[in-house]
């Protein structure tokens, strides 16, 4: 109190230098103020709900402080106040400096390998300190106000340490697991028991879930060899539920889960080669022609094809792929053709080709001839009853010499004449006899124009070919 009196009178002496250090150390607390402030807003806070977990961790942390408070007076004969005041906290000291070193520890766990981190040591020792703590509650207020002392002080300060990391961590990386101890046994546990239940397999229904268990049911009844009336009944429930008689799958499932289990007693009769025994060579083949399969055998067919070719250039490539096929390797003659470079072998004849018409047994052949008038019997033609008649095929040819003159007589026969685009033989497109043509054919192909196609003067003045090529000519000279 003196020396604030002592300011204030130096400040009512000296107004003007009490403003200008009034001003100046208002101005560093804002300078100062305004740089924390930046420092905090630039710093990773962690996130909010890791906040009020610390929180409520160093709340629970001082309700445990005060057992420790009273146990270190009443058991402990601390007395004197500034004795206790050192030593009433150490567990609780202890405690959270356990709390950063394990969160310490995770961090860098999962800075390492990418999971979730494990707290190593500091986390172990959080619940041994944890458990230590409960003897005091339990000291102090007996059964019922020791177990709210233990809950509400050790026991939650610690779960929320623990939480309070876990939780800071799992926002960072949401996938990951973690690997401490405690989170292994949970995990194990957690496995065991759904195994136990039968619902170790994920994405199964109710139905199927009852179905699975019936199955079994039914397999280890149908595996005894005497059922009385009970055990009969319990059977047929177990194959009705499982639905045995409409679901194929589940059908094949229980003969071969029954089977397995009626036939367990075999598998000590099995024989089985000892572990200690040394793995035999294979064995190696003794005579050439087994030392000449093995080989081939390991090879590409097309390489074994070309050994083999190799070794008999002169072999067919049909014999060449029997003898392969011999030695184990099944290629097809297409394949050696391939690989030898040999080559599609030649057309096979066809069957319906006019030079082996007549080879054929059982052919009918028809020689055919143009003749310049048709036939009345072929323009009036009857109705032939061919049911008895067997004929494998029926063929037609014509003669290789044909008559000039039918030629002519066909070529006049209108212009539905078949055109073929090649010059028909004559005596000569030149040497024609002009007085065989009409004297007005001859002038309607001149009015066409020098030189008309064929194909025009056969349209124009229909006429076959051969005359059109003699009035090609005519028009041409002329």
């Amino acid at each position: 109190m003196d020396l604030t009196d002592e300011a204030t009178r130096w400040a009512y002496a000296n107004p003007y230098p009490a403003a200008i250090a009034t001003a100046t150390i208002t101005a560093a607390l804002a300078v100062a103020a305004w740089r924390v402030g930046r420092a905090l807003s630039a710093m990773n806070r962690p996130p909010a709900a890791v906040l009020i977990a610390s929180f409520a961790a160093a709340a629970c942390t001082a309700y445990s402080a005060d057992t420790s408070w009273r146990f270190a007076a009443h058991r402990l004969g601390m007395t004197d106040h500034s004795e206790r005041l050192a030593m009433f906290a150490a567990a609780e000291i202890a405690l959270l400096a356990c709390g950063l070193l394990a969160r310490a520890n995770k961090k860098a766990t999962a800075a390492a390998d990418g999971t979730a981190g494990t707290p190593g040591v500091p986390g172990a020792l959080v619940w041994v300190i944890t458990g230590v703590q409960i003897i005091p509650a339990y000291a102090e207020s007996g059964v019922v106000g020791g177990t709210v002392r233990a809950v509400i002080g050790p026991v939650l300060a610690g779960l929320l340490w623990h939480q309070a990391m876990g939780l800071e961590l799992r926002i960072i990386r949401p996938g990951a697991l973690s690997t401490g101890l405690p989170a292994q046994i949970a995990r194990a546990l957690r496995e065991r028991l759904l195994s136990r239940l039968g619902l170790a397999v994920r994405d199964r229904t109710a139905e199927q879930i009852s179905r699975d268990r019936a199955l079994s049911r039914a397999v280890r009844l149908g595996s005894r060899r005497r059922l009385r009336g009970w055990g009969s009944r319990r059977l047929a429930a177990a194959v009705a539920r499982a639905h045995v008689a409409t679901d194929p799958v589940q059908r094949q499932r229980l003969m071969l889960e029954l089977a397995a289990r009626r036939g367990a007693t075999e598998l000590n009769t099995i024989a089985l080669p000892s572990a200690w025994d040394p793995p035999q060579p294979p064995a190696q083949p003794r005579t050439p022609v087994a030392l000449a399969r093995q080989q081939l055998t390991e090879m590409h067919p097309l390489d074994a094809v070309r050994r083999v070719h190799a070794a008999h250039p002169d072999a067919h490539p049909a014999a060449l792929a029997s003898l392969l096929t011999e030695h184990g390797v099944v290629v097809s003659e297409q394949q050696v053709r391939v690989a030898i470079g040999a080559g599609n072998p030649p057309a096979a004849p066809r069957p319906d080709a006019p030079a082996a018409a007549a080879e054929l047994p059982g052919a009918l052949v028809l020689d055919i001839t143009t003749e310049p008038e048709v036939h009345p019997e072929v323009r009036a033609p009857a109705f032939a009853i061919a049911a008895d008649q067997r004929r494998d095929a029926v063929h037609a040819r014509i003669p290789e010499c044909a008559s000039d003159t039918g030629r002519t007589h066909g070529d006049e026969a209108g212009p539905d004449a078949p055109d073929t685009g090649q010059p028909e033989p004559s005596a000569g497109r030149s040497g024609g006899d002009p007085d065989e043509l009409p004297a007005d054919l001859i002038e309607r192909a001149r009015a066409l124009g020098r030189p008309a196609s064929l194909r025009t003067l056969q349209r124009e003045l229909r006429i076959g070919q051969v005359k059109a090529q003699r009035l090609q000519d005519l028009t041409r000279e002329g």
